[in-house]
């Protein structure tokens, strides 16, 4: 007769293989399938503002694109396929895990460096900017795009190492000097090759992203705070002896010109600023813009694609377009506040830098308070580099929040 009947059997018996059959069970009706763990929140929102891009991309161009005899869709074609492109590259970052991805975190940002050398050598010169790749169809490739993931994700693998320490032995997570001073070398060579082009708007987006993990990771304050002043410094030098070319220190002090209207270089912020004004609440309807159509405002479906939202869509529906920008940057947080490592915390951080200094940007050059760079609105403007980069980051994001520590399938 069997005596194994205590708790000790109990505990002896089979149960865990049976729970784990309940668990494969559970992934297999659903119930736990890697999709329901996804920040639909996020996704959705991000899903709106392309939507949304689309519809004002349409708008912005279609009355050019018809009077040339041209066909009136053609700039929303190819945002949408540049926004499906995009799914699917961020689809591939959601699902190669990130520590996978930290692995080959040095081969991306070689890759980058690879990009930004070829842009220099195989570019053509627009707007002033020696930036783009033309490819066949009409399409143009942006490798400095692709170089901001590439040093957040090279950022987050250094920042995000751990450390032991000589004395105590105890590993912690927080930088140490050469490490900063890594992250620095690492951030000065694309900044170098991408102000050859010069773009001066995206290295300014490099250098808040790396500010913002550097003061996020737990790096030696005095690092951060002599960062800010040489930034300062350094943008004092550069408006004092003229460094720039004509064209963008024009850009940059326009905006606190009093005669806007006179000035060739505020012209841009200028119409912008009457388009937004004319929406009033309500908006005149998408179509019906009398600066949009008239194609008064110059690049209205890229750097200026707000003032389309601000005039047909009012306030409310540039309001909207804020709100959804901060539900992004809200659950992007909430991703890295979720994350099991440094290193999946400092990616959200990164995209949370970058998004939300160039959405501050370039809201605000489109309503006077802030200079003419050149900056896309995420998800919002047309262009495909623009699109891929950001699609990817929100990838990254999903990666991270995949494997979150409230993840109960997390390995």
């Amino acid at each position: 007769m069997n005596q194994d009947v205590g708790p000790t059997a109990l505990r002896s018996s089979p149960v865990p293989v049976r729970g784990r059959i309940g668990q494969l069970r559970d992934r297999a009706s659903g119930r736990h399938s890697p999709l329901r763990r996804l920040d639909w929140t996020l996704q959705l929102c991000v899903v709106a503002l392309s939507g949304v891009g689309a519809l004002l991309v349409w708008s912005a161009t279609r009355q050019r694109l018809g009077e040339a005899g041209a066909d009136p869709q053609t700039f929303l074609k190819r945002h949408l396929l540049n926004l499906v492109i995009g799914l699917l590259l961020g689809a591939v970052a959601t699902v190669v895990d990130y520590r996978v991805i930290r692995a080959y975190a040095p081969f991306v940002y070689l890759g980058s460096l690879v990009g930004l050398v070829a842009v220099l050598v195989l570019g053509s010169t627009i707007n002033g900017a020696h930036s783009w790749i033309v490819l066949p169809a009409g399409f143009q490739l942006q490798p400095s795009e692709f170089a901001k993931v590439a040093l957040v994700v090279g950022a987050a693998m250094i920042l995000g190492e751990k450390h032991e320490d000589r004395h105590t032995g105890i590993q912690h997570s927080a930088p140490g000097h050469a490490d900063v001073l890594l992250v620095l070398g690492l951030t000065i060579v694309p900044i170098g090759l991408i102000m050859l082009q010069p773009d001066f708007g995206t290295v300014m987006v490099l250098v808040f992203t790396v500010l913002g993990m550097l003061a996020v990771s737990g790096a030696p304050r005095r690092w951060v705070l002599g960062l800010v002043l040489c930034g300062v410094l350094f943008g004092t030098a550069i408006l004092q002896f003229h460094l720039l070319a004509s064209y963008q220190e024009a850009r940059l002090t326009s905006f606190v010109s009093e005669n806007k209207a006179a000035s060739g270089t505020g012209y841009n912020v200028n119409q912008a600023m009457i388009a937004i004004a004319n929406g009033g609440i309500f908006g005149r309807g998408l179509l019906h813009g009398q600066q949009t159509q008239g194609q008064f405002v110059p690049e209205q479906q890229t750097d200026f694609v707000f003032s389309v939202a601000g005039e047909e869509l009012g306030y409310l529906g540039a309001a909207g377009i804020v709100v959804l920008l901060g539900v992004v940057l809200w659950r992007a947080l909430s991703i890295g506040f979720g994350s099991q490592d440094s290193f999946g915390a400092l990616i959200a951080t990164g995209v949370v830098c970058w998004f939300t200094f160039q959405s501050f940007v370039n809201i605000g050059m489109c309503l006077g308070i802030m200079p003419v760079t050149g900056l896309p609105l995420p998800f919002l403007s047309y262009g495909g580099s623009s699109m891929f980069a950001n699609m990817i980051a929100v990838g990254l994001l999903q990666n991270v929040r995949l494997r979150s520590r409230s993840d109960p399938y997390a390995m």
